[in-house]
C-alpha cells in the first residue's frame, strides 16, 4: 500500500505509510528501549515499516472485515494477515507509576472527586490465550537497566525479586505483582525509585498437560 489509515473490524489500528528510508546512513533497527525521535528512520532504502500489529482480541473466527483510507494508491491483495504467539513477554514498572485503573473510583460526578483505594502500581503479565508462564527469566526489584531480551541488574536489587515473581505468575496464564517495597520484605535501596523489570517465558497449556500426565 501507499499512505494511509486502516480499521479492522471497526477498531483503528493506526496510519500507515510506506516511506522509504535514505539508503546512506543505514543502521540497524531496533524499536526496543527508550524513545527517541531517531530511531528506526534508516533501513538501507526500504520501508520504514511493512508489519503492523492488530490485538487479537480484534478479531473474529470469520468474517473479518478490513476498511482502507488509502491516499496515494496501492494493492491490497498484497495485504496479509499472520496470527503470531508471543513466547517471551516482558514488564517495567516503577513505583513511582500510578495504580492500575481499576482501582480509580468516581466518587462523586458532579464534582469529579477520585479516590484511589490503593496506590501501589502493579505489573500485568498476560500469555497468549492457550499458553501460561513455565519460567521467569529475568526479574530485578531495584534500578535493573535494558530492556526486553536484554534486561540486567542495577546497583540495586532485592534478593527476593525471582522467588516473589515466580511465586506470583508461574504456571498461570496472567498475573499482577504489586511494585512496593512491602511486596518484596523491604527497602533494598532508601532513598531511591524503584522499578521492577521482569521476563517471562510462555508455553503451550496443552504441552504442561501432556509432561504432567506423563
Amino acid at each position: 500500500m501507499g499512505k494511509g489509515q486502516a480499521w479492522v473490524n471497526g477498531h483503528h489500528i493506526g496510519r500507515y505509510w510506506n516511506l522509504v528510508a535514505p539508503k546512506d546512513g543505514c543502521i540497524k533497527c531496533d524499536y526496543r528501549g527508550p524513545y527517541n525521535p531517531d530511531k528506526c528512520t534508516t533501513n538501507c532504502g526500504k520501508p520504514t515499516q511493512t508489519l503492523y500489529h492488530v490485538p487479537r482480541s480484534w478479531l473474529q473466527p470469520s468474517n473479518n472485515l478490513l476498511v482502507l483510507f488509502e491516499e496515494t494508491g496501492g494493492n491490497p491483495f498484497d495485504i496479509s494477515i499472520k496470527l503470531l504467539v508471543s513466547r517471551v513477554i516482558c514488564a517495567s514498572v516503577s513505583e513511582s507509576h500510578n495504580p492500575p485503573l481499576q482501582r480509580w473510583s468516581h466518587r462523586n460526578l458532579i464534582e469529579e472527586t477520585i479516590s484511589i483505594n490503593d496506590t501501589t502500581p502493579e505489573i500485568y503479565l498476560q500469555c497468549t490465550d492457550g499458553y501460561i508462564i513455565s519460567s521467569i527469566e529475568f526479574a530485578s526489584y531495584g534500578t535493573p537497566q535494558g530492556s526486553c531480551q536484554k534486561f540486567y541488574r542495577g546497583n540495586c536489587h532485592s534478593p527476593k525479586s525471582l522467588s516473589v515473581v515466580s511465586k506470583a505468575c508461574q504456571g498461570r496464564s496472567s498475573c499482577f505483582i504489586g511494585v512496593s517495597n512491602s511486596v518484596f520484605g523491604g527497602d533494598p535501596c532508601r532513598g531511591i525509585v524503584k522499578t521492577l523489570a521482569v521476563e517471562a517465558r510462555c508455553v503451550s497449556s496443552s504441552i504442561t498437560e501432556g509432561a504432567s500426565q506423563f
